[in-house]
């Protein structure tokens, strides 16, 4: 009896392991350990294995709370971490900006692909344009990115008034910024 109880035991331990998350995959709720109901002050727990920067430390408080960096022990910067509320260590998450190549979407976009991937992969809801860049919408995804203009046919990178069509940007276009945007409950 024993034996057979072993033998269960070590079984569920296996198949738990197995169940782990990938720590560098984004979903439509999850980037890696995040979720869209972290709070900013649950950071320091949740990425106790790697270094925290805060960019706006609050005097007086213990709790994490404003914008933070995320860098791995040996000094890769993985992401960078903005609440609703800069003030408020119970706000809820975001923002985040992915650096690290690591982080992949389900359909495998990372910081290193390019507007092709997104083409293939991806249908766009909206490209909006600013001066120096436009940002791509994804639909039916959190994960937006933004294009330098610089990688625009030169007919375009100069005019602040024109709409971008996606049709216009190359497919060897860069990200300048990967990002996930949350909307919160707050």
């Amino acid at each position: 009896m024993k034996k057979i109880l072993f033998i269960a035991i070590t079984t569920l331990l296996f198949i738990q392991c197995d169940k782990q998350e990938d720590p560098f995959l984004i979903t439509q709720d999850r980037v890696g350990k995040l979720t869209k109901k972290s709070k900013i002050k649950q950071i320091d727990s949740i990425f106790a294995q790697d270094s925290i920067v805060k960019l706006n430390p609050a005097k007086n408080t213990t709790a994490t709370q404003g914008e933070v960096e995320i860098y791995e022990k040996g000094g890769k910067k993985l992401l960078l971490i903005s609440p609703r509320n800069e003030r408020n260590p119970e706000s809820e998450i975001n923002n985040i900006q992915i650096f690290d190549p690591r982080f992949k979407t389900e359909k495998g976009l990372t910081t290193k692909s390019t507007f092709k991937d997104i083409k293939d992969n991806y249908e766009i809801d909206n490209v909006e344009t600013t001066i120096n860049s436009v940002v791509v919408f994804l639909k039916n995804s959190d994960v937006f990115i933004t294009i330098d203009k610089k990688q625009l046919p030169e007919d375009l990178r100069y005019k602040f008034d024109v709409k971008i069509e996606a049709s216009q940007i190359p497919d060897t276009a860069t990200f300048k910024y990967f990002m996930v945007g949350w909307e919160t409950g707050e």
